[in-house]
């Protein structure tokens, strides 16, 4: 089989030659090693190694966020973004929106060796800035806009797909809050919680529902249901915030054949029904105990029959266990990920490395991945 034809395969229940191996979001395509920006850490020779690993061997799944142009809006016409760099070189992005009684803030930092952006200080930080928020009209959403998933999958060819990325209502209103100001509202603020999911599932659902017309049969992931996980609130809560907002957003993409794939870390033993019960085809991380709480072997015989499971190889035990004991790590979750029976196994990372500088370790570890699923292969 081709990668792209075992990534189909898999999602569709049928059977493939071997499980496919991705190693989540370092594909050898997003990331370029030779663009000279500064804070581009790909471009440290000590990564070529995975990304042409990535490249030659990988299962690659290309993850893609359609964004959407429109003219200038209202929300345009009220907010000033303002960038610059700090004596060690780091950069700083800071946002402000102007409404009728307050203005939001947002302070976003960058370092050079580390491929994340930290957020500072959140965009809402009290109850009468989030009212003000919700009373503000829905976003513009404007045209979507394919051309960069047109040409990533013309790039792919047979050795991978494109997944498009979509956050729910939590995650986006997880972002403007900040986790701490999320799980008081959550907890505390049912109604105004509520309000706020609505306004922004509102626009999701416009998004959503266009690009899955136009762009039928793909894999999607929904990111943000993580949020209302434990520890951060309880499986009850987790029902009302996540339920029936994504269940809406799996129905859309279901009706123009495409497949969904929620993204969940942390604690999940208490809320896999729940997460089931959007009806999405496959979950993923799937954390390995003591990270998570259930064992990828339980999921896979409570609900493999129904869902693809994507994981579970932690991060950290790339990095940091020799190759004798990650063998056994990876022999494990592909045993454990393919018993009995059930509609598929993708071995996969939980998150990818982050810093400057990738040890030999590491790549070796990542390369173990790939040689074990092979040496499955019928």
């Amino acid at each position: 089989m081709t990668r792209r034809e075992r990534l189909i395969a898999t999602l569709r229940g049928e059977q493939t030659d071997r499980p496919a191996v991705c190693f989540y979001e370092i594909d050898g395509f997003a990331q370029n090693e030779y663009d000279p920006d500064p804070f581009n850490i790909y471009k440290d020779p000590s990564w070529k190694p995975l990304l042409t690993l990535a490249r030659e061997k990988s299962d690659r799944i290309v993850t893609y966020s359609v964004p959407f142009v429109h003219g200038v809006s209202e929300m345009d016409k009220r907010t000033k973004v303002t960038g610059y760099y700090d004596e060690k070189g780091r950069r700083h992005t800071e946002t402000e929106i102007q409404l009728e009684k307050c203005v939001l803030h947002k302070h976003e930092s960058r370092e050079a060796d580390i491929d994340t952006d930290w957020t500072i200080e959140h965009l809402i930080k009290d109850e009468e800035e989030l009212e003000e928020w919700i009373r503000l009209p829905d976003e513009e959403i404007g045209f979507p806009d394919y051309r960069r998933v047109y040409e990533a999958e013309k790039k792919l060819g047979d050795s991978g797909i494109v997944m498009l990325d979509t956050g729910d209502a939590v995650c986006v209103l997880a972002d403007l809050l900040g986790m701490e100001n999320f799980m008081i509202f959550a907890m505390t603020e049912p109604d105004l919680t509520g309000r706020a999911l609505d306004k922004i599932h509102r626009v999701l659902v416009e998004k959503v529902s266009r690009i899955a017309e136009d762009m039928p049969g793909y894999l999607w992931r929904i990111c943000g249901p993580e949020y209302a996980c434990a520890p951060y609130l309880p499986p009850e809560l987790y029902r009302k915030y996540i339920l029936e907002y994504d269940r809406e957003l799996v129905d859309i993409i279901h009706e123009k054949q495409g497949y969904v794939r929620i993204h969940q870390h942390g604690r999940q033993r208490d809320i896999l029904d729940y997460t089931a019960a959007t009806g999405c085809d496959a979950i993923d991380p799937i954390e390995p105990i003591p990270h998570g709480d259930i064992s990828l072997l339980d999921v896979r015989k409570k609900y493999g029959k129904d869902m693809v499971l994507f994981g579970n190889i932690e991060i950290c035990d790339i990095e940091n266990l020799s190759q004798h004991e990650f063998r056994k790590t990876v022999e494990q979750a592909v045993e454990e990920g393919t018993f009995g029976d059930g509609r598929g196994f993708v071995l996969m990372p939980t998150a990818c490395p982050l810093g400057r500088k990738l040890s030999e370790n590491t790549y070796n570890n990542y390369k173990q991945m790939v040689e074990i699923v092979e040496k499955t292969a019928k």
